[in-house]
């Protein structure tokens, strides 16, 4: 695998752009970039609609490839971007204008390793199995395998992402695949016998600390206009806590803007307004603040502090699986001084699930 294949094209033409207020000249553009389309990364959407950024005007651009967007990001098409936290050994690794500022939303569950009917985890080997590369369904699997005594080399990657995995999987091509709802419901629905071998609510996954989402910002942009840096993460925040106060309202909401079927949306962000056991667990700006190490406290999923762990993990797992040649320093990955700045300022959201 070569990843230098994956960040040539910095002029992707996006699919979706949304959010262009009609008062434009009269507000400061801030352009979102969004991965693929997924709940988690929905918030800055809310916020958009909700008007919690009075001063800016959001553009939000859905990418469907986690890849093109983070080229967009690199090059300054973008400001701001929701990705998972993987991409971020990849960004020092080619000196890329990119830092992580927030992890948002760990899987809880939603991130599973199935393998089709019959066969077995020795019986992978030599086998086909799907991941999408350099994205955090390859970490998983590669996990996975060496859990079960099976190393990188001794399987065919298919480079697929959940969605287009289903069908290889129906047709008995690849033996193991990465999923996610709600592709792992119509799999399983559709082939009798599929197996759920693996999913990041189990140990030792789940507290590996690096299998979720996160906010990405372009370096430039927090150095030229940190005030407007600061105001998309506050609001980032203020959306999760309309989204626990009014969270049926929001996933009808996200179902209409990602097109998704409304209990789609529920099989990740749950209704209580936190979590979702099989979905994602989303953090309070609070658990968010201490897996920066902006304030005291442990959060779920990791240890206060965890960037420095969940960077490092990633790229000593980059370097398993042929993304990545060597290990870098993990705290040129992220910059948690917007959290800090944040939590300075008295900021703090703590949400509980509702009953």
């Amino acid at each position: 695998m070569n990843f230098k294949t994956l960040i040539a094209g910095l002029l992707v033409v996006p699919m979706l752009v949304i959010g262009v207020a009609t008062d434009a000249a009269a507000k400061e553009k801030i352009r979102v970039g969004i991965a693929v389309s997924w709940p988690g990364y929905g918030f800055l959407e809310l916020a958009r609609v909700k008007n919690m950024l009075p001063d800016y005007d959001l553009e939000i651009t859905i990418y469907e490839d986690p890849i093109a967007g983070h080229n967009q990001l690199a090059s300054g098409n973008i400001d701001v971007y929701g990705s998972t936290l993987d991409y971020s050994p990849i960004a020092i690794e080619n000196n890329l204008p990119i830092v992580n500022v927030a992890f948002t939303n760990p899987s809880f569950g939603v991130d599973q390793v199935v393998l089709r009917p019959g066969m077995t985890p020795a019986g992978v080997k030599g086998k086909k199995v799907a991941a999408p590369e350099a994205f955090i369904g390859h970490v998983l699997v590669g996990v996975w395998m060496e859990e079960n005594g099976l190393k990188p080399s001794d399987v065919e990657w298919v480079n697929l992402n959940a969605d287009e995995g289903v069908g290889p999987m129906i047709s008995g091509d690849i033996a193991a695949s990465y999923m996610y709802e709600p592709y792992t419901s119509k799999l399983t629905a559709a082939v009798k016998g599929t197996q759920i071998v693996a999913d990041t609510s189990q140990q030792p996954y789940r507290h590996m600390g690096l299998f979720g989402d996160s906010i990405y910002m372009n370096t430039n942009f927090i150095k030229k206009n940190r005030k407007a840096a600061l105001a998309v993460l506050k609001a980032r925040w203020d959306a999760v806590q309309y989204w626990h106060d009014n969270t049926a309202e929001v996933n009808k909401m996200w179902a209409e803007f990602f097109k998704w079927p409304v209990e789609d949306i529920e099989f990740v962000t749950g209704t209580n307004g936190k979590y979702f056991e099989g979905g994602n667990y989303m953090f309070d700006f609070n658990e968010s603040a201490q897996f920066c190490g902006s304030i005291g406290g442990t959060p779920p999923f990791g240890i206060n502090g965890g960037f420095v762990r969940a960077v490092e993990l990633t790229n000593e797992w980059w370097v398993k699986l042929g993304v990545m040649k060597k290990t870098h320093d993990p705290s040129k990955g992220f910059d948690c001084s917007l959290m800090d700045e944040l939590a300075k300022s008295g900021y703090r959201q703590e949400i509980q699930a509702r009953k």
